[in-house]
């Protein structure tokens, strides 16, 4: 099955961005080696964790983790050689070089490397012919404290999609222009008049592709990808899918609560980890710092009020002049203890939202 998977990514490299596409830093905040791995160990990543592995990485995403991540050496692995190229040019393009490129399949251990402080496997798990056996290959790369961030499909998130999945299978669609007639014809109301017109995927060749007809597609309800996730050796840290609770078991809770009516708030985003610390559990002591993504974003020559795009589920602080003076003021590590009230007053709300950065002195 993984040469299918391969087949079709080499046929269409997904996502589609144009090479000249360009994205801010600090929308790349989330994607941060020292942000995330203070997050969940209250401390700096050590040296030999300044590793990113993007297992799955697909046509773009070397580019927004070299561009959060000038400094760390990045692993770029992918099935498809055309997706690796068209990764390698954007990046090139864009004047980031720390990226290594390597064909192949993630389970390939000498492909790969390691130990990696933090690994990104979004929209891979499950495409898989087995999840546990990917993921706990991934887990294995982890350094301790290290951190991996999955997307996988909700069951009922894709529900639609599905559908029209397999009975594209069933009745032989293979290709997006056979694809594309077949949703010309469609009766109003119906899934695929639907899909045609609501969903972004149906406008490009790769989207539609990897919407549709891609060969190897399973859905996860969240008991099931809780049971992935511990059976790999890993701890769920923490969902960031939109409107996600911040304690892991209350969003459990509410994900199992609407999966029993048969409903989702969208695909499953989560942090998970190996033996991390956890975070700064107290604010004596501590150093602060902002996000190094963010650095531009707090200028002085930044005009009016900035807004960033949440990347953790939950809707961001919007920077106005007055705060955006107190963060440049926090560019560099400074105790706890000399903040001001106002300073202090900023943090639990950056600190949760991956703004500023809190550790252990």
């Amino acid at each position: 099955m993984a040469n299918d998977v391969r087949t079709h990514y080499e046929l269409y490299p997904y996502p589609r961005y144009p090479l000249l596409a360009s994205v801010r830093r600090c929308d790349t905040y989330a994607l941060n080696l020292t942000a995330v791995w203070t997050r969940f160990n209250g401390a700096l990543p050590p040296p030999e964790a300044q590793r990113i592995l993007i297992a799955g990485c697909g046509s773009f995403s070397p580019y927004p983790f070299a561009l959060a991540n000038p400094d760390a050496a990045i692993t770029a692995l992918d099935l498809s050689e055309r997706s690796l190229r068209r990764a390698r040019l954007h990046c090139l393009l864009h004047g980031r070089t720390n990226v290594t490129y390597r064909q192949g399949d993630l389970l390939d251990a000498p492909l790969t490397g390691g130990p990696f402080g933090l690994i990104d496997a979004y929209g891979v798990l499950h495409h898989l012919d087995d999840p546990l056996a990917g993921l706990t290959a991934l887990a294995g790369r982890l350094a301790p404290g290290g951190v991996v961030r999955l997307m996988v499909y909700s069951r009922y998130a894709r529900r639609e999609e599905e559908a029209i999945r397999r009975a594209f299978r069933l009745v032989g669609i293979t290709d997006p222009a056979a694809a594309r007639r077949l949703m010309a014809r469609a009766k109003p109301g119906s899934r695929l008049r639907r899909f045609a017109e609501t969903s972004d995927e149906a406008s490009f060749d790769s989207g539609l592709a990897d919407a549709l007809l891609h060969p190897r597609v399973r859905t996860f309800r969240v008991a099931g990808l809780l049971d992935l996730v511990r059976q790999s050796g890993l701890e769920p840290l923490l969902f960031a899918h939109h409107g996600a609770r911040e304690d892991v078991g209350e969003e459990v809770e509410r994900l199992t609560a609407l999966e029993a009516a048969r409903r989702s708030p969208g695909n499953f985003i989560l942090y998970a980890g190996r033996n991390v610390a956890g975070p700064c559990p107290v604010d004596r002591g501590s150093l602060v710092m902002l996000n190094p993504c963010l650095s531009r974003a707090v200028t002085p020559f930044a005009l009016g009020t900035v807004h960033i795009a949440p990347r953790l589920g939950i809707a961001n602080p919007v920077l106005t002049g007055p705060e955006r003076a107190l963060l440049r003021g926090l560019r560099h590590p400074r105790p706890w203890d000399d903040l001001s009230p106002a300073c202090r007053a900023l943090l639990p709300a950056c600190r949760t939202a991956l703004f500023l950065l809190q550790f252990r002195g």
